[in-house]
C-alpha cells in the first residue's frame, strides 16, 4: 500500500498543468471526456448565474475562463490523447513549447473558487440600483430600487408607469439588476 502511494506521489511530480483551448462554449464537454484517462487530472472552473431573457430570469453556466480548461499529464505520453480529445482545439503553445502553469496557480485558482469546479454568482441588488423586472405585466421596464425588504426578499421600487411614478413591491427573484457582483479571481 505505502509502495502504491509512492508510485502515485512520483506520477504526480511528473505530471505538468497545461492550458487547453477548447471549441466555444464546449470546455464542459472537452473536461468530461479527458476525464475519463486516468492518468489525466482535469480543472475546469465555471460560474452559475442568472440572466434576465424574454422567458424571464434563467440559470446559465459557464466557463471562468471561455474556451479554455487545465490538464494534468505527463506530455511525454498523453500530449496525443489530450491534443485529440473531444472538443479540444489545441494545447496552448508559446513558440514550439507548451504553456504549462505552475501548480500554485491551480491552488489558488481552486481557493477562490471555494474549493468548487462550479460558484453560483448571485446577484446583490441595493438601494438606488436601477433594475428590470423580469416577470408579470411589467416586464421589461425599469424601476429604481428604494427599499429591501429582507425577510420577505422583496424590494421596493419606484417604477414610472403611464407618465407617472408608483411605488411598487416585487420579489427579488423578479427583477434584474445590471450590477456584476463584486468576485475577485485575479491570480497574483
Amino acid at each position: 500500500m505505502a509502495n502504491g502511494m509512492q508510485i502515485e506521489k512520483d506520477w504526480r511530480k511528473m505530471c505538468l498543468w497545461y492550458a487547453v483551448q477548447t471549441h466555444a462554449k464546449s470546455e464542459h464537454l472537452a473536461a468530461a471526456a479527458l476525464s475519463r484517462h486516468e492518468d489525466i487530472e482535469v480543472y475546469c472552473p465555471r460560474l452559475k448565474f442568472q440572466r434576465l431573457t424574454r422567458r424571464g430570469k434563467v440559470w446559465f453556466t459557464e466557463a471562468l475562463f471561455p474556451g479554455y480548461l487545465f490538464a494534468r499529464f505527463r506530455a511525454e505520453s498523453h500530449l496525443r490523447a489530450v491534443s485529440y480529445g473531444t472538443a479540444v482545439t489545441r494545447i496552448l503553445q508559446f513558440g514550439d513549447r507548451h504553456a504549462f502553469i505552475p501548480q500554485s496557480a491551480i491552488d489558488q485558482m481552486r481557493e477562490q473558487m471555494g474549493g468548487v469546479d462550479i460558484r453560483r454568482i448571485e446577484s446583490n441588488t441595493e438601494v438606488g440600483d436601477e433594475v428590470e423586472i423580469a416577470s408579470g405585466p411589467f416586464l421589461g421596464m425599469t424601476a429604481t430600487v428604494t427599499g429591501l425588504l429582507e425577510g420577505k426578499q422583496r424590494v421596493r421600487l419606484l417604477i414610472e408607469f403611464l407618465g407617472r411614478v408608483s411605488e411598487a413591491e416585487l420579489s427579488v427573484h423578479d427583477v434584474q439588476s445590471g450590477r456584476v457582483p463584486q468576485q475577485s479571481f485575479a491570480l497574483s
